[in-house]
């Protein structure tokens, strides 16, 4: 009898493995109410085994368990993940629009992708620090509260030394000649090639064609990983974002609505429209929702300079019977009812764990801090993704939504020449064909697409 033939599992990546992320499968499929529970003592015996084909047909088995798993009586929320379904959990909200002209719209547009930019830049730096050594090293170099860049003459010998985070392997504002390429950035490109060959109208399965023929497996994590490997193994929307998708309500989706919002100012439902038709190829639920949110945001910072419009606008196109919904509108409450900035932070750590994977990524840890931050930032760029930033977390992905809607809201002035002068007007991408752009063409051929 011939030796099967098998993968090398040890050299696989764990985004690839479901078998590795079973404590992530475990947590988020209690998270979404699934009776579950009296199998903890299975995911943890089979997260224990070493990476072999066993653990991976005990993890198919496992996978089996949480689809039929029925949600546990008394389940609070609820969250679909179609478009129909979602429309009719809306609590929509109306404001007063002011409609901008044309000269001026485009004005947005160039603060919108500017300041998405600056405000990724900001954070990429420190991308993957946790806050209990994120802030001992802001006030270490003179940097906190943060108010600029994180350079790379910060990084002295002794501040290298003092921390584990690998400060020497990082991109600093001072050593680059524009913006180096990041999935943040990636994806405002993408979405904006996927508009040009499929127009306003594509689908799910366009962007998957897209995503599959413009870039390497390598440029996309997590969700948008497994969503990718399930588009190569045959598995179309909405089955690319389910199967043996552990991370399928992570902060991917959340960082990828931008354009959608860009191209439909004053218009949220349109652009929430078009951040779910993206969103459902990787994510469900509260992963499809944080996209629709921010889209919706962007779309509303364009035709009001209301902090709080902007943010009860992108939730009016979300369930109101969610949890995105829930704890940010509770954020929004508190504000209101004029809870401190420290105590606002304060709640949002008691609830979510930096240190933990799955909270450190999930789209509703980073949404609060967005929320937070356009709140307490009080509609100063600078200030606000400063804050974003320094709450840690997944910083970039959120230094970079949070600038990409206050850039909208006060155009390209509002950022300041502090910012944009690393960048010099250039954006770099892993996307094929697409190396360096122009950014100031990209505005222009946003303004094509609305």
């Amino acid at each position: 009898m011939s030796k099967p033939i098998l993968p090398d599992y040890k050299s696989a990546h764990v985004w690839e493995l479901y078998s590795a992320q079973l404590a992530t499968e475990y947590t988020q499929s209690i998270e979404e109410g699934k009776d579950i529970e009296r199998y903890k003592a299975l995911f943890d015996a089979v997260s224990a085994l070493p990476p072999d084909e066993k653990r991976e047909k005990l993890a198919d088995v496992i996978f089996d368990i949480v689809t039929d798993a029925p949600i546990v009586e008394g389940y609070k929320y609820n969250e679909p993940s179609t478009l129909e379904e979602i429309r009719a959990l809306r609590k929509s909200h109306e404001f007063n629009k002011n409609i901008p002209d044309r000269d001026t719209l485009y004005d947005k547009i160039r603060g919108a992708w500017y300041s998405r930019i600056c405000g990724c830049l900001l954070g990429k730096t420190v991308e993957g620090i946790r806050l209990h050594e994120l802030i001992p090293f802001l006030k270490k170099t003179g940097n906190y509260p943060m108010h600029r860049y994180i350079l790379h003459s910060d990084i002295t010998d002794e501040i290298a030394e003092s921390f584990k985070f690998p400060f020497r392997e990082r991109c600093y504002a001072d050593k680059v000649e524009f913006m180096p390429a990041d999935d943040d950035t990636n994806y405002m490109v993408l979405a904006q090639t996927v508009i040009e060959k499929y127009s306003r109208d594509f689908t799910p399965r366009d962007i998957a064609k897209i995503w599959l023929a413009l870039q390497s497996k390598n440029a996309y994590c997590t969700a948008e990983r497994v969503a990718f490997c399930n588009f190569v193994r045959g598995y179309t929307p909405p089955a690319s974002a389910i199967y043996k998708n552990p991370y399928r309500e992570w902060i991917g989706a959340q960082i990828r609505g931008d354009y959608f919002g860009y191209i439909n100012p004053g218009k949220p439902e349109l652009a929430a429209d078009m951040a779910f038709r993206d969103a459902s190829i990787s994510h469900i639920k509260n992963g499809i929702y944080g996209e629709m949110f921010v889209a919706a945001m962007i779309a509303c910072a364009a035709v009001t300079d209301s902090l709080e419009d902007i943010i009860l606008g992108g939730l009016g196109e979300i369930p109101a019977t969610s949890r995105l919904y829930e704890q940010v509108y509770a954020l929004l409450s508190d504000f209101r009812a004029g809870v401190s900035k420290e105590e606002c932070f304060k709640k949002i750590y008691a609830r979510y764990d930096d240190t933990n994977g799955h909270d450190w990524c999930h789209t509703i840890s980073n949404a609060l801090i967005v929320t937070a931050s356009l709140l307490y930032g009080g509609g100063n760029y600078g200030k606000s993704i400063c804050m974003s930033v320094e709450a840690g977390f997944d910083t970039d992905c959120n230094g970079a939504t949070v600038g990409s809607i206050l850039g909208m809201r006060g155009g390209y002035s509002c950022v300041g020449e502090e910012w944009k002068n690393p960048i010099n007007g250039k954006l770099q991408t892993t996307i094929f064909g697409y190396d360096t752009i122009d950014i100031d063409e990209a505005c222009k051929k946003t303004m094509e697409h609305m």
